[in-house]
């Protein structure tokens, strides 16, 4: 499978299925959803492994993916998608195949990222398997995607779509039920103001779902968390867990 394109074409899928249908009331919204999940956390399991192969449902089918060790395709940027999916989802073997994947593997990518980037990732690894170090992570994280220390990322890209989710992340792990509904109407209005600052933008299809807000939200949903925050960016339905069970994922 090349999964790169795989990956992409996935995530489009998705996005315009929840463009078409922004409270995902649609059976066809979930599919898409399932369906990038699936695509995004086989590329990681099979460029964890240089030998041999994995076992994933895709698609409706079990299939044998052969090990390709690290790939351009799996990189930071890439795992997090994939872990927003798998939380959006409610896949929790998922969620856990993807924390166990080795930082190593997302460098060894090739893709230059933000060191951001990698506290991030092992703050997030660290919170699911609850492992210790956590809150040094989680801090080095915030740290390091200051703009002045982050240079890779554009800035108001960084500011607007990729930092948002950590500090909803802060909010979240603190339980200040207020403070993070607050920080999530903040992050999904940055998320707009980014994606509608010109013409171009406004034309993308990325930006009709906040994945990375929605996720952090769909965390707190499930552990009582009242999310007083409406939003075409953040589906009803996949926030609020409807269709979880629905098919075999």
């Amino acid at each position: 499978m090349l999964f790169g394109m795989a990956v992409n074409e996935a995530l489009l899928l998705v996005r315009a299925q929840v463009e078409m249908n922004p409270r995902a009331n649609l059976l066809e919204t979930w599919e898409a959803a399932v369906s990038a999940m699936q695509v995004s956390e086989a590329a990681f399991a099979a460029a964890a492994v240089s030998e041999g192969s994995v076992e994933r449902r895709i698609a409706g089918e079990m299939r044998s993916i052969p090990a390709t060790g690290p790939q351009f395709y799996a990189h930071a940027g890439n795992w997090l998608t994939a872990f927003w999916l798998a939380v959006t989802c409610r896949d929790q073997e998922r969620m856990t195949h993807l924390c166990r994947v080795p930082i190593g593997v997302l460098r060894a990518s090739g893709v230059e990222g933000d060191d951001y980037l990698y506290h991030w990732v092992d703050a997030l690894q660290t919170y699911w398997l609850e492992e210790p170090g956590l809150v040094d992570k989680l801090t080095a994280a915030i740290e390091t995607s200051h703009p002045d220390v982050a240079t890779i990322a554009p800035r108001d890209l960084l500011q607007n779509v990729l930092y948002p989710p950590i500090n909803l992340f802060y909010r979240f792990l603190r339980k200040e039920h207020g403070a993070f509904n607050a920080a999530l109407a903040e992050a999904l209005e940055l998320h707009k103001r980014y994606w509608t600052t010109n013409e171009e933008r406004s034309d993308d299809i990325e930006g009709c779902l906040a994945l990375g807000p929605l996720a952090v939200a769909c965390l707190a949903y499930d552990a009582g968390f009242p999310i007083e925050v409406e939003s075409d960016y953040l589906p009803h339905h996949l926030l609020r867990r409807t269709w979880v069970g629905e098919f075999p994922v």
